[in-house]
């Protein structure tokens, strides 16, 4: 084998014993801080058609938006701020861009702008930023932080006079956006920027019934681990992603291509309906479908 190859990137899977009717329970947290998703999958054991309940709420998630060359200096606005940032929890996320390789921008609902650029665009902006955390020794890569609810964003502030210079002037910045903005009774994203090309996108809904599925025994009260009567919980996440990627679990351990199977204990469901929705889904979607599968 290639030297290179037999050093793996350390691995860290951390799981959490909680419960929907915890106090402390940080389920919502975790969704909450993971802004950006592209995929929610939903198994239904012993469920041919999704429940109605469900299937109307899926359906009912709305849309989101590809906006095409905005420029940064468009989120700088006193306009935007009053009109999204502060109205709400705005979504942006650059579109089509390697983080490795390209420059690329998002807006977080805290309202902060980041821009990551690779070395000359950073010594072309000349804005203050920090070297990434994944450019070794040598930086090769720089995060621009700007804080647009700062009061120093003001119109007025030195601070905003010379973040917009380098933004329209020194170094303009465009990219294919993905904006979504969780505040339903707002005005349209459409609408604030009809001077670019904007096209609503709804979201991609599959499904796959499988037939005959061997399932892990699950017992809350031994999921992480302890021998007994449950599979632990690494292995349920092992074995839910392959369902999820419709990966074959009926291998043999001499099976060349895989030997995964599933875990042990297990018992077969007559069927089972996997729906998977894709899109730029926020976190308060995802909130609203847990709390409804609940």
């Amino acid at each position: 084998m290639f030297p290179a190859l037999q050093a793996c990137p350390r691995h860290l899977l951390v799981c959490e014993k909680s419960s929907f009717l915890q106090e402390k329970s940080r389920h919502s947290t975790h969704v909450e801080t993971h802004y950006y998703n592209c995929s929610v999958s939903v198994l239904f054991p012993e469920c041919g058609l999704l429940p109605e309940k469900i299937k109307h709420i899926i359906d009912g998630l709305g849309s989101y938006y590809l906006v095409k060359n905005l420029p940064l200096h468009e989120f700088l606005t006193q306009e935007f701020n009053d009109t999204y940032i502060k109205k709400g929890l705005f979504y942006a996320l650059s579109h089509n861009t390697r983080i490795d390789q390209d420059n690329v921008a998002a807006v977080l609902p805290s309202g902060k702008l980041i821009v990551s650029v690779n070395k000359d665009t950073y010594e072309e902006l000349g804005l203050q930023g920090k070297p990434s955390l994944y450019s070794g020794k040598n930086a090769m890569r720089y995060i621009v932080t700007i804080d647009l609810t700062d009061s120093a964003m003001s119109p007025d502030g030195k601070k905003f006079q010379r973040v917009r210079w380098a933004l329209t002037e020194k170094k303009p910045l465009a990219f294919d956006f993905l904006l979504a903005w969780d505040n339903p009774e707002g005005p349209s994203i459409i609408s604030y920027f009809a001077k670019y090309v904007v096209k609503e996108c709804p979201f991609k809904i599959t499904s796959h019934v499988s037939r005959d599925l061997q399932c892990p025994v699950l017992k809350s009260e031994e999921l992480l681990g302890k021998e007994g009567e449950s599979c632990s919980a690494t292995e349920f996440f092992e074995w839910l992603g392959a369902i999820s990627n419709d990966i074959d679990c009926d291998n043999k351990s001499s099976s060349f291509i895989s030997s995964f199977c599933c875990p042990e204990p297990s018992l077969s469901v007559g069927q089972a309906h996997l729906c998977t929705i894709t899109g730029f889904i926020t976190p308060s979607k995802i909130q609203q479908l847990m709390e409804h599968l609940r």
